[in-house]
C-alpha cells in the first residue's frame, strides 16, 4: 500500500511471525510512505536486489464496485502536468501475469476488471517510475498493481492480494535451495 492510511491485513496470519507467502516464492512487506518519491526510491532498490523477483502495489481505486488490475502506467509527474520523464515512452505496460490474476481474483468470488486506464495518483507514479527503471533482460521482475475499491472488506483484501500474489508467483524462478539440506 502506497498510502500508510489504506487498511489492508495483517501479512503475519500465524503465530510463527512470519509473513505469508504464496508457494515458491517469499513475501517482504515494504510500508507505505507518505512521500511518494521515496517509496519508489526505495522499491526501486529492492527490485534491483537480486533476492527481488516481483512488486505487487497495492492501493485504493477512485472507481466503485471492482477490484482494478492496472495494466499500464502512464509517464506523468506526481503533482501536476507534464512528462515525468521527457525521454521515457508515453505508456508502459505491466509485466506481471494480468490474465492470469484476473482468472485467479474471478475464480475467488471477487469483482475484478483489468484496466488500461491509469489513475492520477501516487500508485500510478511509484508503477510507471518501477517499470521504467527495469532493467532490458528476459529476467526483469513481474510488476503489478492491483486497487481495491472503497470499502472493500479484509477478508476480501486478504483474498485479493493472495490471490495476485500467488498468480505471479507461479512465473517465477523458484527459489534456490537452502545450502544446509
Amino acid at each position: 500500500m502506497w498510502n500508510p492510511d489504506y487498511p489492508t491485513w495483517d501479512l503475519v496470519e500465524d503465530l510463527s511471525g512470519e509473513p505469508w507467502s504464496p508457494p515458491g516464492a517469499r513475501t517482504q512487506p515494504i510500508t507505505g510512505d507518505r512521500d511518494a518519491q521515496a517509496l519508489a526510491d526505495r522499491l526501486i532498490a529492492a527490485l534491483n536486489d537480486q533476492d527481488c523477483a516481483a512488486l505487487l502495489l497495492i492501493g485504493r481505486t477512485s472507481h466503485p464496485g471492482h477490484f482494478r488490475l492496472q495494466m499500464r502506467a502512464e509517464n506523468r509527474r506526481l503533482e501536476g502536468s507534464g512528462r515525468l520523464d521527457e525521454t521515457g515512452p508515453g505508456v508502459m505496460r505491466v509485466t506481471a501475469p494480468v490474465a492470469e490474476m484476473l482468472r485467479d481474483l474471478t475464480a475467488a468470488g471477487l469483482p475484478v476488471i483489468a484496466a488500461s486506464d491509469a489513475e492520477d495518483d501516487a500508485g500510478s507514479y511509484i508503477l510507471y517510475r518501477a517499470l521504467a527503471d527495469l532493467p532490458d533482460s528476459l529476467n526483469s521482475p513481474s510488476i503489478g498493481l492491483l486497487r481495491a475499491p472503497d470499502g472493500a472488506t479484509e477478508e476480501a483484501m486478504r483474498t485479493a492480494i493472495k490471490a495476485a500474489a500467488s498468480a505471479m508467483a507461479r512465473h517465477l524462478t523458484p527459489l534456490p535451495r537452502s545450502s544446509a539440506a
